[in-house]
């Protein structure tokens, strides 16, 4: 059985819906954010307490009031000079969703405000716009709304999560450039375009373009962008000689026959210098066969390193060719240096006949070294087979090495005798 006061309340709820019924506040929130509910109250009514209440706002369906501004996950502020106590929900869950009332206390009936709490889950979107695009170029999100919020902002973020979209935001239609990125608002197409520039893999992912809506919820268009690494025709290795000339082929495709060709070095496009300024650098292009040489008369140690070939100012991705150069030297050893390999595995300079070798270096320098070092073994060991080849064998023992001697003098002693 309802007390008087309760009853009191609800014809007086009653009374007020129907001769207010346009003052109900629609309010949308996010499930596990917080939401704002703002009411705003006449005249002379500032230093009156203001509360948040839900359903028939008994005693204990008051959530917060002024005299106690916070408690749990409730708080309340109110702003005495624009006339508006703002009610604040935190950590919303599917319960929270329902009917509240704002209230102000005076003597009498309180001054009542319905307030209807919508929630929604905190992702976007239905569908989705998907760009893709190439690191170090400059790509376009447009971004289409309603004619109704042509005066409305515009801005983008990252992510997937409304919610926390516009304070995160990387660009507004407030400040239009912000670093690499800029807004266009095309106000009579009812598209605002953000452009990002000098794109790089690290901007791969999940956009949100927002309009801002003071009453609702934003609305966004969900964009998904992918950054590919930027590409070449191909990807060649070559090795080269220093004091020796090397050749370099191009190839292009054949629509860029007449274009002007490229030749530069550099670890990256962007900041490749073009070396065919360079008396040792000649370019020659064989429009026949699609693509063009590059002659370097003599190389050098410092020519080592990536350069890129093509015949496209703008970059374009498959018109150039990445091509790695690795330089090594040919060294001229003199037996000085060779003695003292041969001194290491146990010879001299006088075991070998020609102790004058040459030795790449740096590349492959150690397995050179072995099998040198092997091959002298081998010579050393078959030195020593010959020379004990060349020591006399005898096969009679001492002893009778000297009765032979005695025989003899015998022999010679019976000889003169006669």
């Amino acid at each position: 059985m309802w007390s008087l006061h309760n009853l009191l309340f609800t014809l007086c709820i009653v009374l007020r819906c129907v001769t207010t019924a346009v003052e109900v506040i629609h309010v949308t929130g996010y499930v596990g954010r917080e939401v704002n509910v703002s009411c705003s109250y006449d005249e002379g009514y500032e230093s009156y307490e203001k509360y948040l209440c839900k359903n028939d706002c008994g005693n204990y369906d008051v959530l917060i009031t002024t005299s106690n501004p916070v408690i749990n996950k409730y708080g309340i502020h109110d702003d005495k000079t624009a006339r508006i106590f703002t009610a604040t929900i935190s950590d919303l869950h599917s319960v929270d969703a329902g009917q509240y009332w704002c209230g102000v206390t005076r003597t009498g009936s309180d001054i009542y405000t319905e307030v209807k709490l919508e929630l929604v889950r905190d992702n976007c979107c239905d569908t989705v716009t998907k760009v893709q695009s190439y690191e170090g170029y400059s790509e376009s999100v447009s971004c289409p709304y309603e004619s109704q919020y042509q005066n409305s902002l515009k801005y983008i973020c990252r992510g997937t999560r409304p919610s926390t979209c516009l304070q995160q935001a990387l660009i507004t239609s407030d400040t239009k450039s912000n670093g690499r990125f800029t807004l266009d608002d095309d106000k009579v197409s009812g598209t605002f375009t953000v452009t990002i520039n000098n794109l790089t893999q690290n901007d791969s992912g999940s956009y949100l373009c927002g309009v801002h809506r003071n009453s609702e919820l934003d609305i966004f268009t969900y964009v998904e962008l992918e950054v590919q690494e930027w590409c070449c025709l191909n990807s060649i290795k070559i090795n080269g000689t220093v004091g020796h000339p090397l050749t370099l082929r191009c190839p292009y495709p054949a629509q860029n026959w007449d274009y002007k060709k490229l030749f530069c070095k550099g670890d990256h496009r962007n900041n490749c210098t073009n070396v065919t300024s360079q008396r040792r650098f000649t370019l020659q292009d064989d429009a026949y066969s699609n693509s063009f040489l590059v002659r370097i008369t003599e190389l050098e140690a410092a020519d080592a390193g990536t350069y890129w070939c093509g015949s496209d100012s703008q970059w374009r991705v498959g018109n150039y060719t990445k091509i790695q150069l690795s330089v090594v030297f040919l060294q001229h050893t003199t037996t000085e240096n060779f003695t003292t390999i041969l001194e290491i595995v146990g010879l001299n300079s006088t075991d070998v006949p020609d102790a004058t070798v040459y030795v790449v270096f740096p590349a492959r320098s150690v397995l050179l070294l072995l099998l040198l070092c092997a091959l002298v073994i081998v010579h050393k060991y078959k030195y020593y087979k010959l020379k004990e080849a060349e020591v006399p064998i005898s096969r009679h023992p001492p002893k009778a090495a000297e009765e032979e001697e005695l025989s003899a003098a015998d022999s010679h002693q019976m000889t003169t005798h006669v």
